[in-house]
């Protein structure tokens, strides 16, 4: 198993980052809160864990101990894979995670997209034992700015799939961010409203 990598970043992507180790570069799968804490050209060092596949292997990178030990402990919980353990910690940090926990917070991890009301019922029932106290570590939100909300990186992936650019697709997103409201939110009514917004540009 790749217990960490260090290295040097060659590239921050929207979803991953490579970092060159040794002249070979390693792509990272890592949530939007770790990635914004990546510069290109500068040393990092990330925690890591390797999810291993009959036609895969995958390594997720993670902005200390705290996250990484989160992201294996979400899996343990029935229906909870790595993809979407990562989206789990792409919305909430960790400590967000263990307080929706502990406190029977259904409506919080039901704003994971991915989540419903019955499988957020289900992560509490079979985590709740587990999953330990807040422990005010960095995800916390003192050292890393907070997580993006579930709803822009889907809306920023769509943008970019249909080709614009993440730079674009930002924009977009910023111009139609305050229409689109606070809980749950309509994904793909604000898609629509980011694609008005580019074709009026």
């Amino acid at each position: 198993m790749i217990a960490f990598v260090r290295g040097r970043v060659a590239q921050v992507g929207l979803t991953s980052a490579v970092i060159e180790v040794g002249g070979v570069g390693l792509e990272l799968n890592c949530t939007p809160g770790t990635l914004a804490s990546l510069r290109e050209g500068s040393n990092a060092v990330l925690p890591t864990s390797m999810v291993v596949r009959e036609d895969s292997l995958t390594l997720f990178g993670f902005s200390d101990e705290d996250e990484k030990s989160m992201f294996e402990l979400l899996q343990t919980a029935s229906g909870v894979g790595p993809k979407l353990a990562q989206a789990m910690l792409a919305v909430h940090g960790p400590d967000q995670l263990r307080r929706a926990v502990l406190q029977d917070d259904v409506r919080t991890l039901t704003q994971v997209p991915g989540i419903g009301q019955k499988g957020a019922q289900r992560i509490i029932l079979e985590l709740k034992d587990r999953i330990g106290p807040p422990t005010g570590g960095a995800m916390g939100g003192t050292t890393l700015p907070p997580a993006e909300p579930g709803w822009r990186v889907q809306v920023r992936e769509g943008l970019v799939g249909l080709g614009w650019s993440a730079k674009e697709a930002d924009k977009a997103i910023d111009v139609v961010e305050p229409d689109a409201g606070q809980g749950s939110v309509d994904v793909g009514a604000v898609l629509r409203a980011a694609l008005r917004a580019l074709s009026r540009a």
